[in-house]
């Protein structure tokens, strides 16, 4: 009985060593999984800051800055609105008279 005894000992000492020896893989591969995805992380983040780079200077390269594009735009509607208060000046009198032509010219006529 006694070696029995001892035999179940050692498979109950053998168990909890392979126990033990799975709990540290289990540990290991966890932190190395963390370890990837920290490492996939930055290197993602690092892309983006590129990506994100290299469209600042894409943009200021072809479109200049927004400050440019602003300004820009701000001159052209200011050269379309002169351009536009210079016809009305220019056709406003001739509107007026048309305008006063259709309403005094009165043809009387039946409507069936």
């Amino acid at each position: 009985m006694a070696s029995q005894s001892q035999g179940v000992q050692q498979l109950l000492a053998a168990e909890k060593k392979a126990a033990e020896k799975v709990a540290e893989a289990r540990k290991r591969k966890a932190r190395r999984l963390k370890q990837a995805k920290d490492e996939a992380q930055a290197e993602i983040e690092k892309i983006r800051q590129d990506k994100e780079k290299s469209f600042k200077e894409y943009e200021a390269k072809y479109l200049g800055s927004q400050d440019d594009v602003a300004a820009k735009i701000k001159n052209d509607t200011y050269f379309k609105v002169t351009d536009m208060n210079k016809q009305v000046a220019q056709h406003k009198q001739k509107v007026i008279e048309r305008v006063i032509s259709l309403v005094q010219d009165i043809k009387p006529e039946l409507h069936y």
